[in-house]
């Protein structure tokens, strides 16, 4: 759809300054998700290790100040690298919801002060871990290099990712004999619909970079 945001942008210019920024914000949501999920499943303390608050009105700064600065851009030059900008926007609102999704994820860790098991459904739910922690570098790079063929790599996983969190659901409303706790297969349940939904944003973010402007968020149309 578009080259290199940096060589759209020119050096140095305002488009070029929400750019970095977008990704400074991915590199806080990344931190965020670890040490949540660091908490939640491999830990016997509800302690995470810095404050999640702060981060998270970091990023919610630098969302207000790359739609800033897109827009005084677009004032200025008029709809020179409309397109690009439009698409920032649109990026940095996914940013920004991966990092609420961290901060819930967190809060679950403060319910659940102990490490929280998949019980029946463990490995199921490693695969969908492993699949995240896979796809947020990728997307970061996808954003650095417009790699499309990485892009494609990261939105070909979604469908399949979605079944098996919708068989993960199913399990824990259906199977009995799972030996875990009400309250834990609430937790369990939340956190893998939060996973699904970062996965999800990552997923429109990968989409920005193949698909046309209108399609973001959607399949690539073959």
């Amino acid at each position: 759809m578009f080259k290199k945001f940096k060589e759209l942008f020119g050096s140095e210019n305002l488009l070029d300054l929400a750019f970095d920024k977008t990704l400074t914000m991915m590199e806080f949501d990344y931190k965020m998700y670890k040490a949540s999920k660091q908490t939640l499943r491999d830990s016997d303390s509800d302690e995470l290790p810095f404050d999640f608050k702060k981060t998270d009105r970091k990023i919610n700064k630098y969302e207000r100040e790359v739609r800033r600065n897109v827009l005084t851009h677009l004032s200025v030059a008029g709809t020179q690298n409309i397109v690009p900008g439009l698409v920032l926007v649109s990026i940095v609102i996914d940013v920004e919801r991966i990092g609420d999704y961290t901060k819930n994820i967190a809060g679950l860790a403060k319910m659940n002060p102990k490490k929280l098991d998949g019980d029946q459904i463990e490995s199921q739910l490693q695969k969908i871990e492993s699949y995240i922690d896979e796809h947020f570098p990728i997307v970061t790079e996808v954003l650095k290099s417009q790699d499309k063929k990485k892009a494609r790599q990261v939105m070909a996983k979604e469908e399949e990712i979605s079944k098996i969190v919708d068989s993960m659901i199913k399990e824990l409303v259906t199977n009995k004999t799972m030996d875990i706790s009400c309250s834990e297969a609430v937790i369990l349940a939340m956190y893998i619909r939060f996973l699904k939904r970062i996965n999800a944003h990552l997923t429109n973010i990968a989409s920005a970079i193949v698909n046309p402007f209108p399609r973001i968020g959607f399949r690539e149309k073959e």
